[in-house]
């Protein structure tokens, strides 16, 4: 296995992994150990090439710094990809990167992501202790999809209140981007809760299969973004809010699972010349990390550390999103402050 470091001036440390035996290709990046040891997802998905690859590593480990600091964890941002299609993805692929994972000696926590699944990490787990999202062991919290739902279901609420004057989703329309763990969790909370979904998936059998479940518009992917709703939820791939889409999009507000929906920084002020509300996603979609982190931080008590921390990081968006109506500017901007200055000075997170 060839492991190269990658210089970076944002990043601790980015490293490029490889291995020709295995059809292994990945990158695993640490942003911040600020707070702790850095612990972000492994995903597996196709990127068009490799520097596609390396950037979606860096931006996401430093949405995992951001993420861990917004819900008061004591862990750093970190991420891991593998570059290839999930479907070829094998035993020894994944060994050789949780030896990969290994030799940066617990400054590192992995979990599942996108194209992975509990039963890939215990695979990992045969050859690192640093993995979290097992589906069994004295602290095993399984996989995070439903409380990340959960999560994203409570801030939806919580910035329809903001945007619409009620929390009430009775009648509200809701556009669901990806129709993933967490996408098909995401629809059958906010189905059961009152909304009126409108979903849209690469998939189009399991796009059918939500129309079916739970009533729902089935539209293609690239529709999604251009029908009217009350709330857009997009939780599918980062960067889907950008100059092109933006100036198409019939919404309220925007609040979903996620990570770094903002194509630029820009962006932020372009939905609010718009009147369109931007609940920040890594406040939002925090609720995945928090389940796993009982794990690595040996939580006993998994289902009251969850809810804690679930109902502060609520209170977290509800005082963002009000901070930001009383300035007059982005909720995102009000995000990113509070997380600097909790990075800042970790003795006071």
């Amino acid at each position: 296995m060839q492991i190269t470091r990658i210089a970076s001036a944002e990043h601790e440390e980015v490293i490029r992994v490889e291995e020709t035996a295995t059809g292994l290709l990945g990158f695993i990046a640490i942003h911040s150990t600020a707070l702790g040891p850095a612990a972000g997802g492994l995903r597996m998905r196709v990127y068009g090439d490799e520097r596609a690859a390396l950037d979606d590593v860096l931006r996401l480990s430093r949405g995992m710094t951001f993420k861990n600091a917004a819900a008061g964890l004591p862990l750093g941002g970190g991420k891991a990809v593998i570059v290839g299609d999930p479907a070829a993805k094998t035993p020894g692929m994944l060994r050789a990167f949780g030896r990969a994972i290994d030799g940066l000696a617990g400054r590192y926590w992995t979990a599942e992501d996108m194209g992975m699944a509990p039963e890939d990490m215990a695979v990992i787990r045969g050859v690192t202790p640093y993995v979290a999202g097992l589906a069994d062991g004295p602290y095993a919290s399984g996989d995070p999809s439903p409380v990340t739902a959960r999560g994203i279901f409570q801030s939806i609420r919580t910035t329809a209140k903001h945007r619409f004057g009620s929390a009430v989703l009775t009648g509200r329309v809701v556009a669901v981007q990806g129709l993933g763990h967490v996408g098909w969790e995401l629809a059958k909370l906010l189905r059961a809760g009152g909304a009126e979904l409108i979903v849209a998936d690469m998939d189009a059998m399991r796009a059918a299969q939500a129309g079916q479940c739970f009533g729902a518009r089935v539209v293609a992917p690239d529709e999604i973004l251009r029908v009217e709703a009350d709330i857009l939820a997009p939780c599918a791939i980062g960067g889907i809010l950008n100059a092109a889409t933006i100036p198409g999009l019939k919404v309220g507000a925007v609040c979903g699972g996620a990570n770094n929906q903002l194509a630029t920084a820009e962006d932020g002020a372009a939905l609010r010349a718009r009147g369109i509300l931007y609940a920040p996603d890594y406040v939002v979609n925090a609720g995945g990390i928090i389940n796993v982190a009982t794990e690595i931080l040996r939580i006993a008590d998994r289902r009251a550390f969850v809810s804690e921390k679930l109902a502060t990081l609520d209170a977290t968006l509800d005082a963002i999103l009000s901070e930001a109506a009383r300035r007059g500017t982005g909720p995102e901007t009000v995000a990113d402050a509070i997380v600097a200055e909790r990075i800042r000075t970790p003795d006071a997170a």
